[in-house]
């Protein structure tokens, strides 16, 4: 685990606790040198606090995700909305408003990884419909021929819809299997994450569609988008 954060002693806290929950945890604390670690390909996930001296956090995820997959919960102070909204939209799995308990923090560092193994029956599962290729060995995508590059959360979600295909799956009912929590009101993560797929993945025809108030679906064919 990779912890990208300028304090210091915050730092030091959370390794001792996260080493004795089972983590190996390397520690920077400036954007560049987290950057550079992020990319070295020795970790299996980030934690990325917002405000950074050299590189800030949005500045390192953007141009992380040019290049890599890492899963990253970014961590936000306390009440900035708007920073969790940038966070996702620039690719972040999760977030975690500060302060927070280290409980909540192992606890979502968890569920991301658990995404990221998929279930034994699953493994060499390839799902094929309405021109969208996934096959969950490789964790590969395709759609109409093009190579699609995906986050982890990105690939889960779509997975399941996938899965689910003609059927309408809820946005709480997403948010539990996947992020193993309730969503609140105003916890925009799964609606961000599905506008990225659209953008994707749709090139001038519906591939996922909104249904208002209850959830979204996987279209099986265009006649199914158009109905």
């Amino acid at each position: 685990m990779l912890l990208i954060d300028d304090d210091v002693e915050l730092c030091r806290l959370l390794e001792e606790y996260l080493r004795r929950e089972g983590f190996e945890v390397e520690s920077v604390h400036d954007g560049s040198a987290g950057l550079d670690a992020a990319l070295s390909g020795n970790s299996d996930i980030a934690i990325l606090d917002v405000g950074l001296p050299r590189l800030d956090g949005f500045g390192v995820l953007r141009m992380l995700r040019g290049t890599s997959r890492l899963p990253v919960l970014m961590l936000t102070a306390h009440g900035e909305d708007v920073d969790r909204i940038v966070g996702l939209e620039l690719g972040a799995d999760d977030y975690l408003p500060k302060p927070f308990n280290p409980r909540e923090l192992t606890a979502r560092l968890r569920a991301i990884l658990r995404r990221l193994e998929p279930r034994p029956e699953a493994r060499a599962e390839r799902l094929e419909i309405n021109g969208v290729r996934l096959d969950c060995a490789s964790r590969e995508v395709a759609c109409d021929g093009r190579r699609i590059d995906l986050t982890t959360l990105e690939f889960a979600i779509l997975h399941a819809l996938m899965q689910s295909a003609g059927r309408v799956l809820s946005r709480d009912g997403l948010m539990e299997a996947l992020y193993e929590r309730k969503a609140t009101p105003f916890d925009r993560a799964i609606d961000v994450h599905i506008s990225h797929l659209r953008r994707k993945l749709e090139s001038g025809r519906t591939l996922i569609r909104t249904i208002r108030g209850v959830g979204y679906q996987f279209c099986r064919s265009e006649e199914e988008a158009a109905e």
